[in-house]
């Protein structure tokens, strides 16, 4: 019987504590940007963690690492479990990492109880789910289940002027697999939540049924850049001015849509020529949206490219408005759900339903794979900070859940 099967907490501890020495930064976040020297360690490392456990590890085209245990009908496709190991600038320990290390560690377990699933198994180390280095995020994962193409990603170019690509290569890490054309039995990733509803309730786990949509945008702003002393104030064309007349409209756009509606001006925000004394003669900015509803999020959509254009109208910008993602709402399959859920009453943990409010690649794996998420709580809802911090007794029950959740859908 595997009722009582639980996972060796420690061990998985000490593997997150272990990978954050990558790239560790002074106040006790990770640094690992997709295909750096970084990227690069950890992958190593959680390959060298792989093997060790008797996984095959294959690489795709744009570097998703695929780890297998085998099971007993190996003609199955896989139960995957997985989530990302690339971070923020200076983001922190758990954020992705848990995910992938839970993984490994639902595999050690069953390895030291000599388990034997019907399907095989496999952890997932997903690339560029942040989008931190290069946009958009989540950019390998939506290759694989078709929401980008494939050279669409590999012609990213990063905020330091390197081509996805070509780092691929450098790193050792461009497989020659094709991305996607990989089906699995189920998905189920974990992660933490990034917010402070679970911590808020006294939840050790969040049960995820949905996860929001949403909407990337790069805007630029071009005017005329002159001398601020001797340029009269009419007829000006302050490309900064208008930036800053759209940044209070995005949040009274959010306002509208309350309370459920997110829209975001990002910290990636760059003013030119850059002097104190002249006029800005071009501002570059980004915008984040999100919501659960497609139809709202579409309103908002519209709402900002009205005032946009209004806004350089009034000023007299020349405006560039792109899209560069896109994410709808995403349902995750009821199966799934139910074995998250049934994991959480087998195990005893305190549990809730939640929706999700961040992307994941889950969000694109739903789409092509029956998929689910589970969620563990972060210290005041912080994330994508040094600060980010989790409770080792909640990514224990986290995992426990995966474990058994994952045993009920290789088994079925």
């Amino acid at each position: 019987m595997t009722e009582q099967l639980r996972i060796n907490s420690q061990r998985l501890w000490d593997s997150i504590m272990e990978m954050a020495k990558i790239g560790a930064t002074a106040n006790g976040g990770s640094h690992r940007l997709t295909l750096s020297d970084e990227d690069k360690q950890g992958r190593d490392l959680f390959a060298e963690w792989c093997t060790a456990a008797g996984c095959t590890i294959t690489v795709d085209r744009l570097g998703n690492m695929f780890a297998r245990r085998r099971g007993k009908d190996n003609s199955r496709p896989p139960v995957a479990m997985g989530s990302h190991l690339d971070t923020q600038p200076y983001g922190g320990k758990f954020d992705g990492v848990f995910g992938v290390l839970a993984g490994l560690e639902v595999v050690r377990t069953l390895n030291e109880h000599q388990i034997e699933t019907d399907a095989p198994l496999e952890i997932v180390n997903w690339t560029n789910e942040e989008g931190a280095r290069f946009a958009p995020s989540m950019l390998a994962s939506g290759v694989f289940a078709g929401h980008f193409d494939l050279e669409f990603a590999l012609s990213r170019i990063a905020t330091d002027g390197a081509e996805f690509a070509a780092e691929l290569e450098r790193i050792g890490y461009a497989g020659d697999v094709i991305c996607g054309n990989h089906p699995f039995t189920a998905f189920i990733e974990c992660h933490i939540e990034q917010g402070p509803i679970l911590e808020q309730q006294g939840k050790s786990v969040g049960v995820v049924t949905h996860a929001q949509g949403f909407r990337w945008y790069d805007i630029s702003l071009s005017g005329q850049a002159a001398h601020t002393g001797s340029t009269p104030m009419v007829g000006r064309r302050n490309a900064l001015l208008g930036a800053a007349h759209i940044i209070h409209a995005v949040d009274e756009i959010a306002q509208e849509y309350a309370p459920d509606a997110r829209a975001t001006v990002g910290s990636q925000f760059q003013v030119t020529p850059g002097s104190r004394n002249i006029i800005p003669g071009k501002v570059d900015f980004t915008v984040d949206f999100r919501h659960p509803v497609a139809e709202t999020i579409a309103a908002m959509d519209s709402a900002l490219r009205e005032v946009c254009q209004q806004v350089a109208y009034d000023i007299g910008l020349d405006l560039s408005l792109e899209q560069i993602s896109y994410t709808p709402p995403t349902p995750f399959d009821k199966k799934c759900v139910a074995a998250v859920q049934q994991a959480c009453d087998l195990t005893g943990v305190s549990h809730q339903q939640i929706l999700s409010g961040a992307g994941h690649d889950a969000c694109y794996i739903a789409h092509v794979s029956p998929t689910s998420m589970i969620f563990v709580p972060c210290k005041d809802g912080i994330s994508h900070n040094e600060a980010e911090s989790v409770k080792q007794e909640d990514l224990e029950a986290g995992c426990n859940v995966l474990l058994h959740a994952v045993l009920e859908l290789a088994q079925a």
